[in-house]
């Protein structure tokens, strides 16, 4: 998932305001591009937590704008994020999802987490149970 993010220059105090239009608690600032790119990963990453600790759907990502930087989740947060969002979708609690993967709650919260370190195989076996496909591409 890449997200596309918006490097405003900050006329007042220089540098750049760095937004996100489909994640706006995602806000950072930099002084250049370069450290934009990197606070602007940092930024999305921190506001992902918003959605996860509200139970709320991620919005999914647009497409780039011209003029736009795209800033990209890793792999692993990525399908967690997919996993939330159906979870949320189909109304399936975490004590449903660990039911169906013959586990326990506590593992799906770690699958939910996006703290903890999660094999990709074990979200998409949960995203199975869901009835979903998760589908790895190389750009």
């Amino acid at each position: 998932m890449q997200y596309p993010a918006t490097f405003t220059p900050d006329t007042e105090d220089g540098g750049f305001v760095i937004t996100f239009r489909d994640i706006p608690e995602a806000i950072s600032q930099a002084e250049t591009v370069d450290e934009a790119l990197a606070m602007a990963a940092d930024a999305l990453l921190s506001a992902m937590d918003f959605y996860f600790e509200d139970s709320r759907p991620v919005p999914l990502p647009s497409k780039a704008k011209r003029g736009e930087h795209l800033i990209a989740l890793s792999a692993s947060v990525s399908s967690k994020v997919l996993l939330l969002n159906e979870m949320l979708s189909q109304q399936v609690a975490p004590s449903e999802l660990a039911r169906r993967l013959d586990t326990t709650r506590q593992e799906v919260n770690r699958l939910i987490d996006l703290s903890h370190a999660t094999k990709i195989d074990r979200i998409e076996e949960a995203l199975g149970v869901l009835g979903k496909h998760l589908e790895l591409s190389v750009a």
